[in-house]
């Protein structure tokens, strides 16, 4: 394939991040696709010419070492396939440690590959109602609850593997490695071009580790997309945040109402979150037989795995719809080990059981469950939820190609979410045709 492979890309730090960015770039009118790893060129050939093309990964629940092996060969791809910007996307709360999903790890191995000296950090994304004013994020704790500071967030400021006590995202930083981190104001953006251009030229000059970039509201996007692509087009670059990214970059929406069709046949749900969200979901959910699992025993007892795997297909056979959630593992077990678990009976329930739609509630579960099941490919079909898409698996297993899936984070979707996984929804957006 001559010329570049195409002018945006993004690797997802995890599965339900990376297909919410799918999302952004279909829904723009933006031929896209995301990979579940570096695609041979014979998948490149089949899916052909394309505007974004997206990694997801699991780097969030990565340490050092591991995060870089991930992540080279990576930026050496994108870097090789004549991409302007390489957009790493991360949680729209920016939740990370030194020790795991460093964020500044991450982003300091792809831009090896990506010589510009502007590494943008975009800070909020009000479509999922996070909001990043003067370098402080605030984030709201589901649907219709007020917004707090993040480091006074219910959830965040307790998340057990990388619990979030610190607000402003400068300070947030230099505790992940990066002692120099400009910043871009909200205020900035009401000047014209010229001098929007000059305050990023002087922030610049010092040399910094990244511009941290203020997102209030959905118009503040535009700015930032603006002076984003007027440096790639000078050198590739590295971008750092969540969808907002995308948002800033893409030109136009082209947004049209969808209906999701019912699904055609029993729908799984696995939830690994412990995020009241999704138990409020889980309550909201009465088209749904419900099978609770104790989380530090399904790890340690492979015959409770047995159990919940035959009693899960017994139900599906019988043409019911079932969720089936663990409880808290608490300190007596990583969490990686319950989403290594859980991910291991999502994969026996598709080869055992002929589904057409499934939910993963969970980031760490959904990476894991993803990676499992081993497609090599999703293509966007509709948003259920801002934040939340419903997408197409490809793989060379007949078994899984085609399969509908949704991946959610723990706070994502309102409470009627899996109910509309079920019985469709008049909300979702139309899939551009060829995506």
């Amino acid at each position: 394939m001559s010329g570049p492979l195409a002018r945006f890309a993004w690797y997802g730090d995890d599965f339900t991040g990376a297909t919410d960015t799918l999302a952004t770039f279909a829904q723009g009118g933006l031929r896209a696709i995301l990979f579940l790893d570096v695609p041979t060129p014979a998948q490149l050939t089949r899916v052909g010419r394309l505007d974004a093309i997206g990694i997801a990964g699991a780097s969030r629940a990565m340490d050092r070492p591991a995060m870089e092996k991930a992540l080279a060969p990576v930026g050496e791809f994108f870097a090789t396939s004549g991409v302007r910007i390489l957009h790493y996307k991360c949680c729209s709360t920016f939740d990370s440690a030194p020790h795991v999903g460093n964020i500044v790890v991450a982003v300091d191995t792809l831009r090896r590959y990506f010589p510009n000296p502007l590494v943008p950090v975009i800070g909020g994304q009000p479509s999922l109602g996070r909001y990043c004013l003067f370098s402080n994020l605030f984030a709201s704790a589901g649907a219709c609850s007020s917004v707090v500071r993040l480091d006074r967030h219910p959830t965040m400021a307790m998340h057990p593997v990388t619990p979030m006590t610190e607000a402003d995202l400068r300070r947030h930083f230099a505790a992940l490695g990066w002692s120099r981190v400009a910043a871009l104001h909200y205020p900035a953006y009401d000047s014209d071009h010229a001098v929007l251009d000059a305050l990023l030229a002087r922030a610049l000059a010092d040399a910094p580790d990244a511009v941290l970039m203020d997102v209030g509201h959905d118009d503040h996007l535009a700015p930032l997309g603006r002076l984003m692509w007027a440096q790639a087009e000078r050198q590739p670059l590295v971008a750092v945040g969540p969808s907002s990214v995308a948002q800033a970059l893409v030109p136009q929406w082209k947004r049209s109402a969808s209906r999701i069709e019912p699904a055609k046949g029993p729908v799984f749900v696995m939830v690994g979150s412990l995020s009241p969200v999704t138990r409020q979901q889980m309550a909201a959910s009465p088209s749904f037989d419900m099978i609770e699992a104790d989380a530090a025993r399904l790890v340690a007892d492979a015959s409770l795995g047995a159990q919940i795997l035959a009693d899960a297909l017994g139900r599906l056979r019988a043409g019911r719809n079932v969720i089936l959630a663990t409880s808290d593992a608490g300190e007596r077990i990583a969490h990686a080990k319950v989403a290594d678990a859980t991910a291991q009976l999502t994969v026996q329930v598709v080869r055992q059981f002929p589904l057409k739609r499934l939910g993963i509630a969970g980031g760490d579960t959904s990476s894991q469950a993803v990676k499992a099941l081993g497609p090599w490919g999703l293509t966007y079909l509709a948003a259920l939820a801002p934040g939340v898409a419903l997408c197409r698996a490809h793989s060379d297993d007949c078994a899984l190609d085609g399969l509908e899936l949704m991946l959610k984070g723990g706070q994502m979707g309102p409470p009627d979410l899996f109910e509309q996984l079920v019985h469709g929804s008049k909300g979702g957006l139309a899939a551009l045709a060829g995506c």
